[in-house]
């Protein structure tokens, strides 16, 4: 299954605690880098949150956060909050010492008390239960993200496809073409030699004949390039990430194509040669994007 490096995806669930919210964007990277945004009471959760990512991703750079709001109304009112007695005892005993210092009996403002920082606390969040939830729900979102890659894969393997059916009818081209190019080459030749055989010496002619046609032989470039793309479609056809393979075979064929561009004699075949190189290069930049 192709599946590309670049998705996004987000899902939400209320819980008692308050409403959670995770998103996760992946782009390409040679490696697998997570990034990782947690609230400060569930960063124990890292470890868990990495290698749930390792389970589901081989490469990418991934920016992962969880936020936790507010309770949904629907979902049992606002949170629970309570008096830190301890706190509220220590100001009224403070309150109670002030007044008998000035000679004025104590009177503080009920709103006052309330407002003083820490006299009113939210109750402590079950942590377990909010932890499960949050990584039940990265399970899905995770899910998501996967699925996103897929759909995106999907669509660049169609393309890289393409790609390869264009690269084998150029390849078609130079095999078709290549024996006219020899024939005129050595109809040429022979003119040539005609006009000064008798000033030749034999075995050095065939020597240089015969290294002349080794550089002109484009026959193993053309089976090199057929054999990367046959490899190519049957990785494209396989379940493991197989970017890295892919953009070494991009590799290989450019190299080839660049080997036939410098073996060129013939228009035709340089012409061919640069669409080669062209279709390659496109492949290149969908294959940097896959997993």
């Amino acid at each position: 299954m192709v599946r590309s490096m670049t998705a996004f995806a987000r899902q939400d669930r209320n819980t008692q605690a308050g409403a959670l919210t995770w998103e996760v964007r992946s782009v390409n990277h040679r490696f697998l880098e997570p990034h990782l945004r947690l609230p400060d009471d569930m960063r124990a959760l890292e470890p868990s949150v990495r290698e749930a990512l390792s389970r589901w991703l081989a490469r990418g750079k991934i920016d992962l956060s969880l936020r936790l709001g507010g309770r949904d109304p629907q979902e049992g009112g606002s949170a629970e909050l309570r008096v830190n007695q301890a706190l509220l005892e220590q100001l009224l005993k403070a309150a109670d010492q002030v007044a008998s210092r000035i000679g004025e009996p104590a009177a503080p403002h009920l709103f006052d008390l309330m407002s003083w920082p820490g006299v009113l606390e939210e109750a402590p969040k079950d942590l377990e239960a909010l932890n499960s939830a949050a990584m039940e729900l990265l399970e899905q979102t995770l899910t998501a993200l996967v699925a996103a890659r897929e759909r995106e894969g999907a669509r660049m393997k169609t393309l890289l496809l393409e790609r390869c059916d264009k690269l084998l009818e150029r390849v078609a081209e130079v095999r078709a073409r290549m024996p006219e190019v020899l024939s005129g080459l050595r109809a040429r030749i022979g003119e040539r030699l005609a006009e000064v055989r008798d000033q030749l010496d034999e075995t050095r002619l065939e020597q240089e004949m015969a290294l002349l046609a080794q550089r002109l032989d484009v026959d193993e470039e053309m089976d090199r390039l057929e054999s990367h793309i046959t490899e190519i479609r049957d990785n494209l056809d396989g379940d493991e990430p197989i970017g890295r393979r892919l953009d070494f075979l991009m590799q290989e064929l450019n190299r080839e194509a660049n080997t036939l561009s410098s073996k060129s004699t013939d228009a035709a075949v340089t012409r061919a040669a640069v669409d080669m190189k062209v279709l390659i290069e496109q492949m290149r930049e969908q294959v940097q994007n896959i997993e």
